[in-house]
Parts: C-alpha cells; sequence; structure tokens
C-alpha cells in the first residue's frame, strides 16, 4: 500500500520501527511510529522486551500527538510478528489507521523509520551501554524532544521535524523508494 502512495502531508502516513539498545541489566527495544513526511517522531516507547504492549504504546502516544484529526491515516511496519498480532491490528483500526506492511522485506520501504533508529543511536549516543532500564527512557525522551524540536534536516529545507509537521504540507517529499529502472 505505502508503495503506491504519494505523502503529501503530515500525519498521512505512521512508520514503525523496533530497535534494541543496550543496558548493564541486558537489551532495551525502543519502539518509534514516525510520520514520513515531516520525520517527526509521534511515538515511542522503550521496554525491557518486544512484546506487543511495546508497540501499543508508542502507536498511541502517536495517535495522541496528532493534530489534524484525519479519518485515516496509513500505518506502515515491516512483518515483525508485534505488527501482524491482532491485538495489534485491532487497536490500529480502533484508532483509524489502515495496516501497511512491507513486501518481500524491501528494507526502501521502511527507510524513514530505519533511519531514524540510526540517528538517535549514532548521533545522540543511544547506541552507548546505559546502566538501567529507567536511564535509557530517560535518555530517549531527551533525545526525541531535541530531534523533533532542535534538528535541522536537510531533506526539510533545514527545519525542524515540528516545523515541518505544523506546516503540514509545505514541502515536497523526498520518497526513499527505489526507482523502476
Amino acid at each position: 500500500m505505502l508503495k503506491e502512495t504519494e505523502i503529501t502531508h503530515s500525519e498521512q502516513v505512521i512508520v514503525s520501527d523496533i530497535t534494541y539498545l543496550k543496558t548493564d541489566e541486558g537489551h532495551a527495544y525502543l519502539a518509534l511510529a514516525t510520520d514520513p513526511y515531516s520525520k517527526k517522531i509521534m511515538g515511542y516507547a522503550v521496554e525491557d522486551n518486544m512484546r506487543v504492549d511495546l508497540v501499543k504504546k508508542a502507536l498511541k502516544m502517536a495517535h495522541e500527538n496528532m493534530i489534524f484529526g484525519h479519518d485515516t491515516v496509513i500505518h506502515h511496519s515491516d512483518r515483525g510478528i508485534q505488527y501482524c498480532c491482532p491485538d495489534y491490528s485491532e487497536l490500529a483500526e480502533k484508532l483509524h489507521f489502515t495496516l501497511s506492511t512491507t513486501q518481500q522485506y524491501d528494507p526502501y520501504e521502511n527507510a524513514v523509520a530505519e533511519r531514524i533508529n540510526e540517528t538517535l543511536k549514532y548521533e545522540y549516543g543511544l547506541n552507548r551501554q546505559a546502566p538501567n532500564l529507567q536511564i535509557i527512557k530517560k535518555l530517549v525522551k531527551q533525545a526525541v524532544d531535541f530531534y523533533n524540536h532542535e534538528r535541522v534536516h536537510w531533506s526539510l529545507d533545514l527545519k525542524t521535524p515540528e516545523e515541518v509537521h505544523r506546516s503540514y504540507n509545505s514541502l515536497k517529499y523526498k520518497s526513499y523508494s527505489k526507482k523502476a529502472a
């Protein structure tokens, strides 16, 4: 579904992904829900497991942070079991998301989500081991706040994700999909 969609405004699509973070206690997991038009992280959750509640928390936060009130929003993710389970799909439908998943595990189909994982880890130090889950949650919150409100992007004409998000459709979206040869 996402492959055929031209993204023209904020809150038309939300892309999601999970990444792992290191703590002295073991792995923690970060679920992100991001608007690919503005690159704004709309929702996130950090837990010490990858159960479906992790991604549900991120999706609920994304929904709560929406400001434009669209009847339907495309929710795109990879084919991770958390995103495909009935509990998650029921929540997504209740919140008026239309589900979309990657086809044949093409990394370009979820490139924005993958790139933001990398940015948070390597630009904001989330790739470093933290003492515990509580500290990693604080670090994630700080990183997301700074990323959304302070970090300018070349792809956003040197604006922050928050600025572009609120402007609704002021930019020409730069697609990450592979072009046909």
